[in-house]
């Protein structure tokens, strides 16, 4: 297998082929689309996809068409969340947010057309490839939604209205909001190569782990990292009311929570073979400060 840095520039140079051609009338929605898409950013959800295609056997083509997916889908999350409504976040990926710099209503034009084209990019590898391709759509399309992404936001919204220690609401949040982004592509990829069912359960849970684990990195970096590390504001869980796991724990009770969710995502993998790219990643991920 290649390495992280490898998977994620693959990613990078096939991107920009994700969006469609600006014609007459459409120049400034594509660019507010292009702003936020091929910002710089980690490529982790892509990486993931190409990754667990290629450790399924299958050639890179198979997955690339739901790593491209991923990624509008990912940036879509990204421009909504950052809204005055949502969360009224002015900096992403070390610069200004989508509806900063073009506003309000070009941001939100720009989160549905990405939002549409990951869909497109998935429908049209599932017509040219078949069940595979069709199996992994509707692995990526479920995580969106109510039971995926989307759920996860409305009870991260509905937990800053309370001051309630609730760590299932908490665990909800993490699986949905965060995980469900990050076990989709890795599924996805596989599901689209043709993995057996051994592989997918293993990898389901392992994708679970590495999320959970990723957003309470995450929630740690609030209160510990500077704008220009993260290239995000800083501090802004606490401002808002945000049940994280620092809030609920403490930020000693966080590091222990995201040291048990890599390892688990690790254990998560054991009697497979090969799986040192993906156990590193979670090793990685675990102490990253970015």
């Amino acid at each position: 297998m290649r390495s992280f840095k490898e998977y994620a520039q693959l990613v990078n140079e096939n991107l920009p082929s994700a969006l469609p051609k600006a014609g007459a009338f459409d120049r400034e929605l594509l660019e507010a689309c292009r702003y936020s898409l091929l910002a710089p950013g980690k490529r982790l959800r892509g990486a993931l996809a190409l990754a667990a295609g290629e450790y399924a056997g299958a050639p890179l083509e198979r997955a690339l068409p739901f790593a491209l997916a991923v990624e509008c889908v990912h940036a879509y999350s990204l421009i909504h969340d950052d809204l005055p409504a949502m969360d009224n976040d002015t900096l992403r990926r070390g610069r200004p947010t989508c509806h900063v710099a073009f506003g309000e209503a070009m941001a939100i034009l720009a989160g549905d057309a990405l939002l549409s084209q990951g869909l497109l990019l998935m429908a049209e590898a599932a017509a040219r490839d078949g069940a595979p391709a069709v199996r992994a759509m509707e692995a990526l399309t479920k995580a969106l939604g109510i039971q995926g992404m989307v759920g996860g936001q409305a009870q991260d919204m509905l937990s800053e209205r309370s001051d309630r220690a609730d760590e299932a609401a908490l665990d909800y949040i993490q699986a949905n909001k965060t995980a469900a982004l990050i076990r989709a592509p890795l599924l996805a990829g596989l599901l689209a190569s043709g993995a057996p069912a051994r592989t997918l359960q293993a990898f389901s849970e392992y994708g679970l782990q590495l999320g959970i684990a990723f957003q309470v990195a995450d929630d740690i970096l609030d209160v510990s990292s500077t704008p220009e590390a993260l290239g995000k504001s800083v501090g802004k869980d606490a401002e808002e009311n945000k049940l994280t796991a620092v809030k609920l724990f403490g930020l000693q009770g966080a590091r222990q929570r995201l040291l048990q969710a890599t390892r688990r995502a690790v254990q998560a993998l054991e009697g497979l073979p090969e799986t040192a790219f993906f156990t590193d990643l979670a090793e990685e991920l675990c102490g990253r400060s970015f």
